[in-house]
């Protein structure tokens, strides 16, 4: 081996160490401004809408209303669904300040859905059209 293969070879790690550290900065960067934009998780990843949606479907069965895959109706569980509303009016509480805006109004409308549709399926009375003001139920 040449002392010129030697030295290409150190020019040639020293090229990649560089576009590796170039690249990393653009994810970063790419990350960051996908962050102050709102926008979804990557494929795969896990947000907070994901935890959202995990807690109202559960809120949802035991509102009653859904069906098994073998198509039984699902019975109402009014305390199930209660436990699984106060959860979420928890997790507003202690996240309060701390969201995106796209993800405060979605937890806003989770709860004010599921706290209407609780307080129909329990009253028999059908809930005022009006949405929360300030996204706040």
């Amino acid at each position: 081996m040449s002392n010129e293969d030697s030295d290409s070879k150190l020019h040639i790690d020293a090229d990649w160490k560089q576009e590796a550290a170039q690249e990393k900065e653009r994810l970063a960067d790419e990350e960051k401004k996908a962050k102050k934009e709102g926008a979804a998780q990557p494929p795969g990843e896990m947000g907070f809408v994901d935890l959202l949606n995990l807690v109202a479907m559960q809120a949802a069965i035991a509102l009653g209303g859904m069906k098994t895959p073998d198509g039984q109706q699902v019975p109402p569980n009014p305390q199930m669904a209660k436990y699984h509303i106060d959860l979420l009016d928890v997790l507003q509480q202690k996240t309060k300040g701390n969201l995106t805006p796209d993800e405060k109004r979605v937890l806003d409308q989770v709860v004010y859905e599921l706290r209407m549709q609780f307080a129909q399926s329990t009253t028999g009375q059908a809930p005022p059209p009006a949405a929360p003001e300030g996204g706040q139920a």
